[in-house]
């Protein structure tokens, strides 16, 4: 794929660029700078975002600023690859430019920005048009008086019922437009009447059932008593909409190896009580009243449960485990209760017993490169992607945490956490004595305490012109407009792809709105409402002018995770080079001044394109190294799928800091993501969204290591440590300060490893130094833009 240009050096000297960059720390550098780039977007956002102007792009995700919701969804929620959309499909296709939105419905806000209202129109309902049913927002227009309003999505008249009526002011707007959060504000909710609810009749509080593995492998590690033992803490941290109310969430408890336990802890047994279920291919709940309970009301008999399981088990010999029946029995304990909730799936092996949902091992390293690659990725079998589809309609949302020693088949066995809008999270070789359970133990706590809703169906309609044609997420469709998710948490984001069905007006500009029906954690019916607004443009320059580069990234690596499962990766990573490349060719052709062939020119907000689109061309996921296992890359697919745009931005394009001179409260400048950029007299703090790392090079200054790591000597440091000691000095304490604000920002838990110069642990490090060629095959970042440069060129010529 790269042949002919990884030694094309006499091209990189006869290359001139149009846009020259110094890079902040070092001499003249000719290549676009991704940190150069990052730095001036900082430098230039100083006021607050303020969402009222149409089409206006937000700052960058690295970037730190407040929002202020004047009409359009804040930059949290919703972020768009253009900003100014083409007029027409023609154009569109000419350019190349994917249109797309990267939505977080339940996106976290910092404390400094209020949550969306909530506004109660009572038993009538939220006001919606009478044809395509958009909901009220700032975008409908009062008509006569104020007695009808014209949607703004399909232009259909409405009449504004008596109750909701207003007389408007001299400019048009109703006199109470600003005291009312629909008619004002980008982002709300409403509360659902019972219209919206299934089988018209309000939801039961949702419910968590824990399911542990207690096969051998699973009592050996570790893994069954320290999460007996964490779940006992977390029962005080279950979700709730108020934090000084008592979480409306229940709780039900399975353990499980070749048969399924099931335990009653109703409140007024002295001891819980185990009923076992060995017909597996069958599965049934032998018990309804005690399953689900209270936790406050049956806490003293969930304790003893939780003492008792570990020992119960010790010494147990069984190896062979289920999983379909697993879900199944979760499933059908739902559906007992009516209710809505989510399994926590605690599992270490591949599911080899006789059981529905029973799995081989697949796993063969002579397939990979080849066009029979793709079967790998797709699932086993079909039982679980049937069984997904029921646990959707049941709103039973599954997380699932695996433990693995070797292969157990993630692509088949993360079908229905991917299907039902739930997580998987991997610990491989997990032993309770290393420090793999403080990863795992974080990401517990974080998952089973985030706020999120159940029974979900998400539609997304736009303005005449374009519409909704593709998502890429968590989700399960059986249909093409509702994204259905049987649980949507905070984390979780939707890309959703649009196309042109007629022409757009640049007067008019083009609308989206998303509205999200789901059950909160108290068992309440909502609707989460997101509009926005961007503008339409007749000329190509408009367009290249307001794309943004990180979602763009966003939406090429979903769709490309998504096409290995029909593609050879090979013929995937062309594609995504091809239309990068068209997309450049045509900024050259239509927009930028004449100039000579050697120049290779680059839109102002698309400069970084080609650096971050070979950070995804060089991903685990298209370009496998051989210490790369078809579990992790199956793994990174699934989790890629749902991340927002800040994810999926510091994991193919890592930050790299220097903390030799740090500050307590102030964030040191990076540096790219290269091995040159590393000074041997060093020390620097790399991460990557799911890893951290500390880098020592072999000749830190004494007082460097003494204030870091307590100890004079570079051989004496401790390679295996996972958290760094707490020294009385300014750089220990801003270092950890670092580490920990990182990791805030962050859905899982990234575990720190220290990495000396010259170990072997390096040649991990190294491998997310992504400008430098990769040792798997991947090109380095000039290299790739000399390739970029001549298929620009042969396009052109």
């Amino acid at each position: 794929f790269w042949s002919g240009f990884r030694g094309s050096w006499f091209l990189r000297e006869l290359l001139s660029f149009k846009v020259n960059f110094r890079h902040p720390h070092n001499a003249y550098n000719p290549f676009p700078c991704s940190i150069q780039v990052i730095e001036d977007d900082k430098a230039k956002t100083t006021e607050p975002f303020t969402t009222g102007v149409r089409g206006q792009a937000p700052p960058l995700v690295t970037t730190n600023f407040q929002v202020q919701d004047q009409g359009n969804a804040s930059p949290r929620f919703i972020r768009c690859t253009a900003y100014n959309m083409p007029c027409t499909a023609d154009m569109a296709k000419q350019s190349q430019v994917p249109l797309a939105a990267v939505i977080k419905p339940l996106a976290t806000l910092p404390p400094d920005e209020p949550p969306p209202l909530v506004v109660d129109h009572g038993e009538s309902g939220p006001i919606r048009c009478n044809r395509c049913k958009a909901y009220m927002c700032p975008y409908m227009q009062f008509i006569e008086g104020g007695r009808r309003f014209q949607c703004g999505f399909c232009s259909c008249v409405t009449e504004v019922p008596p109750h909701y009526f207003q007389h408007l002011d001299h400019t048009g707007k109703r006199v109470d437009c600003y005291d009312r959060a629909e008619l004002s504000l980008g982002s709300y909710e409403f509360l659902a009447t019972v219209d919206y609810c299934k089988n018209n009749k309000l939801p039961q509080p949702p419910a968590f059932i824990f399911l542990i593995d207690v096969s051998y492998n699973a009592v050996k590690s570790g893994m069954v008593n320290i999460v007996c033992q964490e779940l006992k803490t977390l029962l005080d941290c279950l979700p709730r909409e108020n934090p000084e109310a008592e979480s409306a969430v229940r709780v039900g408890f399975v353990t499980y190896n070749k048969v399924l336990h099931f335990y009653n802890v109703k409140s007024s047994l002295a001891q819980p009580q185990m009923m076992v279920v060995s017909d597996v291919s069958d599965m049934f709940v032998p018990l309804l009243d005690g399953f689900l309970v209270n936790v406050n009301e049956s806490r003293q008999v969930i304790e003893s449960l939780l003492d008792q399981i570990p020992e119960m088990f010790a010494d147990t010999r069984e190896t062979e485990t289920v999983f379909g029946p697993v879900i199944q029995a979760g499933l059908e304990a739902l559906k007992a209760a009516d209710c809505a909730g989510k399994l926590f799936v605690f599992h270490t092996s591949l599911p080899i017993a006789e059981a529905p949902g029973k799995l081989k091992n697949r796993e063969d390293k002579k397939l990979i490169g080849t066009d029979k690659e793709k079967s790998l990725f797709q699932p086993q079998v079909g039982f679980y992607s049937s069984l997904a589809k029921e646990c959707v309609a049941q709103g039973c949302c599954v997380d699932l945490f695996l433990f693995p020693n070797q292969y157990v088949d993630v692509a088949t066995l993360g079908v229905v956490p991917v299907s039902t809008g739930g997580s998987v999270y991997k610990y491989t070789y997990f032993q309770v004595s290393k420090s793999n359970s403080e990863r795992f133990l974080n990401d517990l706590r974080r998952d089973v305490q985030k706020l999120v809703g159940f029974d979900a169906v998400m539609r997304v309609r736009t303005s005449t012109g374009i519409r909704a044609t593709d998502f890429f997420g968590s989700f399960y469709m059986s249909n093409t407009t509702d994204v259905e998710l049987a649980g949507l948490d905070c984390d979780k984001a939707i890309t959703v792809e649009f196309k042109h069905d007629d022409k757009l007006s640049e007067e008019t500009g083009a609308l989206m709105q998303c509205a999200v029906l789901y059950t909160s954690c108290s068992g309440q019916r909502r609707l989460r409402i997101h509009n926005m607004a961007v503008n339409c443009c007749s000329q190509l320059a408009d367009l290249y002018r307001n794309c943004e580069t990180d979602t763009i990234i966003n939406y090429f690596s979903k769709y490309a995770f998504r096409g290995i499962l029909s593609n050879p990766t090979k013929a995937v990573r062309e594609t995504l080079v091809n239309q990068c490349a068209q997309i450049l060719a045509c900024y050259r052709k239509n927009c930028a001044s004449p100039s000579s062939a050697g120049q290779l020119i680059l839109p102002e907000c698309m400069k970084l394109l080609p650096v971050y689109l070979n950070c995804v061309l060089k991903s685990d996921v298209l370009l496998p190294g051989a210490d790369v296992s078809l579990d992790d890359r199956a793994y990174l697919r699934q989790l890629i799928s749902c991340m927002d745009v800040a994810e999926t931005h510091v994991f193919f394009y890592p930050r790299l800091l220097p903390v030799m001179k740090l500050e307590s409260g102030s964030l040191p400048v990076a540096v790219r993501d290269s091995e040159e950029r590393l000074s041997k007299g060093g020390v620097y703090l790399l991460e990557t969204g799911l890893h951290l790392f500390l880098w020592v090079g072999a000749s830190v200054q004494q007082e460097l290591l003494l204030n870091i790591f307590g100890t004079p000597s570079f051989s004496q440091i401790d390679s295996n440590m996972t958290s760094l000691p707490v020294l009385d000095n300014p750089i220990s304490q801003a270092l950890r300060e670092l580490i920990y604000s990182f990791r805030a920002q962050r859905s899982r838990y990234m575990k720190l490893m220290v990495v000396k110069q010259e170990d072997r642990a390096e040649l991990i490090f190294r491998h997310f130094l992504v400008e430098d060629k990769s040792a798997s095959g991947g090109a380095s970042y000039v290299d790739f833009l000399c390739h970029m440069h001549k298929e620009i060129r042969q396009l052109l010529s």
